[in-house]
């Protein structure tokens, strides 16, 4: 009654999954290739897609190249026709393919534009150039007037001599002795004097501005005796225009006004040992000379003030100095 044995349905039982893989596998692999067939169409698709819109697009520029050609040939006629109306030459110009050939040129053939009547020459009137040629055979000959003589040596009028410029030194700066006799704050700069400085000019006292109310009281500048650069270009300082500038020793913290020798008076002018006193009028900003001057001004060991160690002296009353400071910049 039984006749299958306990192996045989052992054997049943493992074979059931084994079948349920191989149907999954094979599903897959279909589906597989039916995703690659599908992008493979939709490939074949896209290229059919894309070379269309290449040939529309090439042939929507060579219908727009032809128009341009003819729109150029039909310009280039009228400029021809308008030459030859002008009685301009037209020269033939070979195409590429009669280059090619080894042909020459056609001969191109331009009708004349019919001009209006007002521009028609009359028979009688004679064209400009002609005209003034027969006037010109006419009129006598003009006797030509014989040329100077340079004198020897090929030599016209004498050239101005040059003058050579001196060189960039102290010698240029203008400085003078002077007096404060009126100082007042700059009514739109905190930190500003407005100082009037009689250097005993005959036009009076000189405008000055300077940056000193951080260092010395307004008391102390007044009737102060000073050194003052006078050819300096004249600037604008916060809508007033200063004339002159303070010499002054200075540090980042500290700046004192240098002093002239004690009679001194306005106007003594200030020179510097060894550098001849050639001062510009007024010194060219663009020539820089304040600037390549000013890193060699400095007070020296003793207070007084110097171009590279050639002391600045009053003649015949003494050294300019500061009041404390030494070996500092001056400025």
């Amino acid at each position: 009654m039984f006749g299958v044995t306990f192996g045989t349905v052992v054997k049943r039982i493992l074979s059931v999954p084994r079948l349920l893989k191989m149907s999954d596998l094979q599903r897959i692999l279909s589906n597989n290739k039916a995703a690659e067939e599908l992008l493979e169409s939709l490939k074949q698709e896209l290229k059919v897609i894309k070379n269309e819109q290449i040939q529309r697009k090439i042939a929507m520029l060579q219908t727009e190249n032809e128009t341009l050609r003819r729109q150029v040939d039909s310009c280039l006629k009228q400029l021809v026709s308008l030459e030859v109306a002008h009685g301009k030459v037209q020269i033939p110009v070979p195409t590429p393919d009669e280059v090619r050939a080894g042909s020459g040129p056609a001969t191109v053939k331009m009708e004349p534009v019919a001009q209006p009547p007002a521009a028609k020459e009359s028979p009688k009137e004679q064209p400009p150039a002609k005209a003034q040629q027969q006037q010109s055979d006419s009129k006598p000959p003009k006797e030509k007037k014989p040329k100077k003589e340079k004198p020897a040596g090929g030599e016209g009028k004498p050239a101005a001599p040059s003058v050579e410029e001196p060189p960039i030194d102290v010698g240029r700066l203008d400085m003078r002795v002077g007096r404060i006799v009126e100082v007042s704050r700059h009514p739109d700069a905190d930190s500003l004097y407005v100082e009037k400085i009689d250097c005993g000019e005959p036009n009076g006292p000189r405008t000055v501005i300077s940056g000193l109310v951080k260092y010395v009281p307004i008391e102390e500048m007044q009737n102060r005796m000073v050194v003052a650069l006078c050819n300096l270009k004249p600037a604008k300082m916060r809508g007033i225009l200063s004339e002159a500038m303070v010499m002054c020793a200075s540090t980042p913290d500290r700046v004192e006004i240098l002093a002239p020798p004690a009679d001194a008076v306005p106007g003594d002018l200030v020179h510097v040992e060894g550098y001849p006193r050639v001062p510009d009028s007024v010194m060219n900003p663009k020539k820089k000379i304040f600037e390549t001057v000013a890193p060699d001004l400095k007070t020296n060991g003793e207070l007084v003030a110097c171009y590279k160690e050639r002391s600045f002296v009053v003649p015949g009353k003494g050294p300019v100095k500061a009041q404390t400071l030494k070996n500092v910049q001056v400025k």
